[in-house]
């Protein structure tokens, strides 16, 4: 017999969990799926020195926030792992780990049929928490490096020693990029870098942490349709800093002193060298422009609400290129880690819902079809969302689309007085 729930969430990560926690509250049946199990993407696809850009204190998902004795601290990857497990035990959630969701539909009955590794389902609503990373994103030119050159993808690397004896080139310049590249050149490994348009930030100014400055300006608060552009907002490469050692910025000039080759964009591969685009200095400044720009928002800030804090000198360039560096011989190559982002993948859902681009078409998580939601993208409704810091609000504001939605549909056929405004409704627990 197909197993059906009033409510399904795919996805057992952060997102799914604090969706959870929501409906649990509220008293409404349902199910989480999880592919593989509670943890897996910080598990698995992150390196050994990974840890969190986000401080500790933003660590809050729904009825649990972080409690330990370093707030202003960064979680490293298996102590995010920690963090959701015991997350997930303290509300006892009803996860089935282990049960991947291959196909998802709407029947002209309203009913949505899940197709899953263990069996049919049927659902009456349904939460998508798979997030935006789902398949490795590795450009074709890496179909022309040549065949000594060991290549992989940055959710494939954890450490140094994993690759080959040599020089590695390092692909983009997002966070992943610029945290594994300062890996190996940490570890002494000659380092070659592919700059990309990311932005950065300094990891702290003025006696704080930048991102508490923001929260405390309220730039987590604003809505993504608060800026001109949403597509291209919600596209947008975050800004590059680092958590490890405690925290601190992460200036690409400074490892070029100290032996980095840097590169602009990867061009072409072709006849055993690598071309790269001359914009290895535009890049450069308009990263550094972001982060200054951050940092006037902050002066403003502390100069409106009359703030005691300590100046700061301003960041000086310590290095700008000189051109020249277009190519590179591969024969002095042993090792690519592409880290230029991932695809996402919904084709097991076959519902009309997402653009031409493949991104699902939603306000704040809620699609044009009714019962089915998103949680946990980039940008869905703040700078949070996608983060732990934002998802709690998200899944709120889905938990009482879900709520209302169950109502109405509870409702349906049921004959009310004439007159009886829908405020009198029962509660109807009993059908929870």
């Amino acid at each position: 017999m197909t197993e059906h729930h009033p409510v399904v969430v795919v996805g057992g990560g952060q997102a799914g969990l604090s969706m959870s926690w929501h409906l649990r509250a509220l008293g409404i049946g349902h199910a989480v799926l999880e592919r593989a199990s509670v943890g897996h993407e910080w598990r698995e696809r992150r390196w050994d020195s990974f840890c969190l850009v986000t401080p500790n204190w933003q660590c809050r998902l729904p009825g649990y926030a972080y409690s330990g004795d370093d707030p202003d601290g960064f979680m490293a990857g298996p102590e995010v792992v920690a963090f959701l497990e015991r997350y997930a035990a303290s509300f006892d959630p009803p996860l089935r780990e282990g049960v991947d969701v291959t196909r998802l539909r709407r029947n002209p009955a309203g009913v949505f049929e899940l197709r899953t590794s263990a069996g049919a389902m049927t659902a009456d609503q349904v939460v998508v928490a798979t997030g935006p990373y789902h398949r490795p994103a590795v450009p074709r030119v890496a179909e022309r490096l040549p065949g000594h050159v060991v290549q992989l993808h940055s959710s494939q690397y954890r450490n140094p020693d994993q690759l080959p004896a040599g020089e590695v080139l390092v692909v983009g310049t997002g966070q992943s990029g610029c945290q594994i590249a300062e890996d190996l050149h940490l570890a002494g490994r000659a380092v070659h870098l592919a700059v990309g348009g990311a932005p950065r930030a300094a990891r702290r100014y003025r006696g704080r942490d930048t991102l508490a400055w923001l929260e405390e300006m309220g730039h987590y608060d604003r809505g993504v349709h608060e800026f001109g552009d949403v597509d291209e907002v919600r596209l947008r490469a975050n800004h590059y800093m680092t958590g490890r050692d405690g925290g601190r910025d992460i200036d690409l000039r400074r490892f070029a002193t100290e032996g980095m080759r840097l590169y602009g964009r990867l061009r072409m591969i072709a006849s055993g060298r690598a071309t790269f685009a001359d914009d290895l200095a535009a890049n450069l400044d308009h990263a550094d422009a972001v982060a200054e720009g951050i940092k006037d928002a902050i002066d403003a800030h502390i100069a409106r609400h009359g703030i005691e804090a300590p100046l700061e000198r301003r960041y000086t360039p310590v290095w700008r290129p000189e051109g020249g560096q277009g190519d590179l011989g591969l024969d002095r190559i042993a090792a690519v880690v592409w880290s230029t982002g991932f695809h996402r993948d919904h084709r097991w859902i076959e519902v009309p819902v997402f653009d031409g681009r493949g991104y699902p078409t939603h306000d704040r998580g809620v699609t044009s079809c009714p019962g089915l939601y998103f949680l946990g993208l980039p940008w869905q409704h703040t700078w949070g969302s996608g983060r732990f810091a934002g998802v709690a609000r998200d899944a709120a504001h889905l938990a009482g689309h879900i709520t209302a939605a169950r109502r109405r549909r509870l409702t349906e056929g049921v004959s009310w007085l004439a007159g009886t405004p829908t405020e009198t409704y029962p509660d109807l627990e009993w059908a929870a």
